[in-house]
């Protein structure tokens, strides 16, 4: 009984049960506004009680209010199924030898009608039918690596990820790219640019804003290009996504500079305080700085281990001690503030912060402005806290300096020693000065002018 009525509970199921309606069977459902005539689709675990779902001729779904429902009859039953056609991804002598690393992000994707949802189209066959270009640019092999809604990513995911591109790396490929949710996008290509050294090939993160089945989706594009930069002289861990709402190229963003800035804008990513790396359009690159690893012949090195009782805390009118004091109680080694401004928190706090630094807890300091240094040094406050020994962090986005400091707490648990890593430039992470054009690029002026 629970997959006939997958997802309904409470009244809706008894109904449902009562009418013996299944998932699939065809109703006539009737309102005192509208009548309506559907499948039946199951629901998410997760979905508010007291609706039924149903799949209607012209393929939207619509959602029906138990209490608005007058009369309810099964008139068939009709299987929803669609899958995408397979074709045999071509192997093309010559070509470079690309891996496509899955995570369950819909950077392809069919509809599944078992839940409603979008899934992942994933296998090489899958991406042919879907984005059929992609063969004109490389041999493509894919492997899932675990498949999870990217809200869910951990440092766990993390460390598997940095050992299969290692692995990728060592193995005589010519690059990878990794398919990844993009609201944690960001994250995961700070941790895996920290993890992995010496990257010997390209290393290109991809999503999508929009899912493949919708006509605005942005994913064939954003594959094409990621697959062009996997196959280019990078030797880096980057972002490739949209570069501009009107679809026409993509950038190339250092995978320690880049945050997604807008909750559904194709053109979401963005390098924070400085210019992305490079363009990529029609299958051609162009690059905007100099200052990138090439390809080499080093053997890549996967440096996982990472300390996950690091908190990142955003600084906020009315934070207490207390607030403080339960990471300190908790056992936690490193604390990440999203300080306001130049990089401050208030005073109120400073008991906590002395305690924690006795502690030998490293805390670390970041703007929630986003764009700009943090500098200590220009009010009481800032000067304050240093003397506390708060350590500033520059340029670093709040939530690169919480992978950064994770994954330095993961390579020693020597005060000094960590304190000292946290200053390195280990992964392009810190830079010598703002570009003043960065806190509101535009590309085509950038070109135009020649600023680049």
């Amino acid at each position: 009984m629970t997959e006939k009525l997958k997802g309904y509970k409470k009244e809706t199921k008894t109904l449902l049960n009562n009418k013996n309606i299944g998932i699939w069977d065809i109703l006539k459902v009737k309102t005192d506004k509208a009548a309506y005539q559907g499948i039946l689709l199951p629901r998410n675990e997760y979905s508010e009680s007291g609706f039924i779902e149903l799949k209607l001729k012209n393929n939207y779904n619509v959602g029906i209010k138990l209490e608005e429902i007058k009369d309810i009859e099964k008139i068939g039953k009709k299987e929803a199924k669609y899958k995408i056609p397979e074709k045999k991804f071509p192997k093309t002598k010559g070509f470079p030898e690309i891996t496509l690393l899955g995570t369950g992000g819909t950077v392809a994707s069919r509809l599944d009608y078992t839940t409603g949802a979008v899934i992942p189209a994933f296998t090489p066959g899958e991406l042919f039918s879907a984005v059929p270009e992609l063969a004109e640019v490389c041999n493509l092999e894919t492997i899932m690596v675990f498949e999870i809604l990217s809200e869910n990513m951990k440092p766990q995911y993390w460390q598997e990820l940095a050992d299969e591109v290692a692995k990728q790396a060592n193995s005589a490929k010519d690059g990878v790219m990794i398919a990844h949710g993009t609201d944690t996008m960001g994250f995961t290509s700070a941790a895996l640019s920290f993890m992995l050294k010496d990257l010997n090939i390209p290393v290109v993160f991809v999503g999508s804003q929009r899912s493949s089945d919708r006509p605005s989706s942005d994913a064939p594009m954003n594959l094409i290009n990621a697959a062009t930069v996997a196959t280019s002289n990078i030797a880096e861990v980057v972002i490739v996504m949209m570069g501009s709402s009107a679809h026409d190229y993509g950038l190339i963003h250092r995978g320690t500079l880049v945050r997604k800035m807008h909750t559904s804008y194709r053109n979401t990513f963005r390098t924070i305080d400085d210019i992305p790396l490079g363009m990529v359009k029609n299958r051609k690159i162009r690059m905007f700085k100099d200052n990138y690893n090439r390809r080499n012949d080093k053997k890549t090195i996967a440096l996982t281990d990472f300390e996950e009782k690091v908190a990142l805390i955003y600084s906020h009118v009315g934070l207490t001690n207390e607030e403080i004091d339960f990471y300190i109680d908790k056992g936690y080694k490193g604390i990440v503030f999203a300080g306001t401004g130049l990089g401050h928190v208030s005073t109120r706090i400073y008991d906590a912060l002395e305690r924690a630094l006795e502690e030998e807890i490293i805390v670390l300091m970041t703007s929630q402005t986003l764009h700009g240094f943090v500098g200590m040094n220009v009010y009481s406050t800032g000067r304050e806290l240093l003397n506390l020994g708060v350590i500033p962090g520059r340029n670093m986005i709040p939530e690169v300096a919480y992978v950064k400091l994770g994954w330095v707490l993961g390579q020693t648990s020597n005060f000094k020693e960590a304190k000292a890593l946290l200053t390195t430039n280990i992964a392009g992470e810190f830079i010598d000065r703002e570009i003043p054009i960065a806190y509101n690029y535009n590309i085509d002026q950038l070109l135009k002018n020649n600023k680049v």
